[in-house]
């Protein structure tokens, strides 16, 4: 054995104190630390030939890489849609690195077992019903394309083509309807051989909404002359947190064929609020739904869950057929019903949080998080020199500069917050007006931090 290894291998114990010391002085300089840096990184170094050990690489990790890694843990980093990671969710994480389960399926251990528990709460949490089946992903955008593709193969069973098997080429034109669909949408399209250019987008509702207008689907649906197709619905979009009525769209089916995908990346929580979960009224009529967990549940990246009700159609298409893996019988091992044969288990992380902290725990988190979403948009529309883009509907506050907001002035913006080091947003543009988000999903986040983003703001140059 190498002598590093083996050195390290006697001083297990000693490393990973270590490790748990340095982890804990950054978790504990999270809200002082500037949460962006815009400052270049190092140049490369050469390959180490003989290393450093452990110790001599934490040591080279803190001196040359840890300054420049980002607050995005922190109660301050509203770019994206990005949640933190609560403390039971790190633990369960360190316990994922440390039993290192091989989560392809069942044979030889228990974390498949745990992963089906986990998966099963999450399906309560959403109001999803026992025929809607799961599994975790790497993110909300291999949860849409394990979804799509599930209704890819549905299109080829209603018209006679076994697509897992022809290829995507085998259907013809495929024809996806969607309102305001998430960029992931298209990639997923492309990756599944669609084609983005066979996602159409239905017209939404006036008044600045960004929910379809489940009249003006319909006669999409009905200009397809009883052609099956794909409807995306969106339960939270990016910009305004707006949702459609997906009561309203799959009652659509008693006229028309199509296969109902949910992309719930971060909106599915709402249903945790009895305030807000009439917004996804409807969910557990889908056929496939995106939920991407290191967002609002606060786990640590990477980690998503999908939800299908036809587990048959998913195993067709991602079954993997070898002598030494087996053939998915039953209840088919996770390898069968999702791309990565190689699975870390992620769920673990997932069942430490929701036992930690239950229902409630993760309800309080949601609703502190709209609650400081409001108090951030009050206090933005009250800023000379900016303006809301959209009402704040439930974590996510959309605005701009109030003169002449140009992508060069907005992005300037942006960088003189970042700047600052007490926040981090991201671009957007609504409406064709380019604007900012600020995205509430952490679960360290308090009032306190809203008043700093917001004196950040006032701070910065609009004029």
């Amino acid at each position: 054995m190498h002598r590093h290894l083996a050195d390290d291998l006697s001083r297990l114990p000693d490393l990973l104190r270590s490790a748990q010391d340095f982890a804990a002085r950054e978790l504990a300089g999270l809200a002082a630390r500037p949460v962006a840096r815009l400052d270049g990184a190092p140049g490369p170094a050469p390959l180490p030939a003989d290393g450093t050990g452990a110790e001599g690489a934490l040591a080279r990790f803190a001196d040359r890489w840890a300054p420049g890694f980002s607050a995005s843990a922190g109660p301050r980093y509203l770019g994206f849609v990005t949640g933190g990671a609560t403390p039971a969710s790190v633990t369960g994480d360190w316990l994922t690195s440390a039993y290192d389960q091989n989560g392809s399926g069942a044979a030889g251990s228990w974390a498949a077992a745990l992963e089906h528990e986990t998966v099963r709460w999450l399906r309560e949490l959403f109001g999803l019903g026992e025929e809607h089946t799961g599994a975790f992903v790497t993110g909300a955008t291999v949860s849409n394309t394990v979804g799509l593709a599930i209704g890819r193969e549905w299109l080829g069973e209603r018209r006679g083509v076994d697509v897992s098997h022809a290829g995507a080429a085998a259907l013809g034109p495929v024809h996806v309807l969607s309102g305001t669909p998430h960029s992931s949408v298209a990639k997923a399209l492309s990756v599944l051989g669609i084609g983005r250019d066979r996602l159409r987008e239905v017209p939404v509702l006036p008044g600045g909404r960004e929910a379809v207008d489940v009249a003006a689907l319909d006669a999409a649906l009905s200009a397809l002359d009883g052609r099956p197709a794909i409807v995306v619905a969106n339960a939270g979009t990016v910009n305004t947190v707006d949702f459609d009525d997906l009561r309203a769209i799959a009652a659509l089916r008693e006229r028309h064929a199509f296969w109902l995908h949910v992309d719930a990346a971060f909106g599915g929580f709402a249903a945790l609020s009895p305030a807000h979960a009439h917004l996804v009224d409807g969910l557990d009529a889908a056929d496939s739904v995106c939920v991407d967990l290191h967002k609002w549940l606060n786990v640590p990246y990477d980690a998503a869950v999908q939800f299908s009700r036809r587990r048959d159609l998913q195993t067709r298409v991602f079954h993997n057929a070898s002598p030494y893996l087996g053939l998915p019988t039953g209840e088919p091992d996770f390898l069968h019903v999702t791309p990565e044969n190689s699975r870390r288990l992620r769920a673990l992380p997932a069942w430490f949080s929701l036992t930690a902290y239950g229902r409630d725990g993760h309800r309080e988190i949601v609703e502190r998080n709209v609650a400081l979403a409001a108090r951030c948009g009050a206090g933005i529309a009250a800023t000379d020199g900016l303006r809301l883009l959209a009402p704040v509907r439930l974590n996510v506050v959309c605005f701009t500069l109030s003169e002449d907001p140009t992508p060069e002035r907005v992005a300037a913006l942006a960088r003189s917050v970042a700047a600052s080091g007490e926040a981090f947003l991201t671009p957007t543009v609504f409406g064709g007006v380019p604007g900012l988000r600020a995205a509430f999903s952490n679960w360290r986040t308090t009032d306190a931090d809203v008043d700093r983003v917001l004196a950040a703001l006032a701070a910065a140059p609009t004029g």
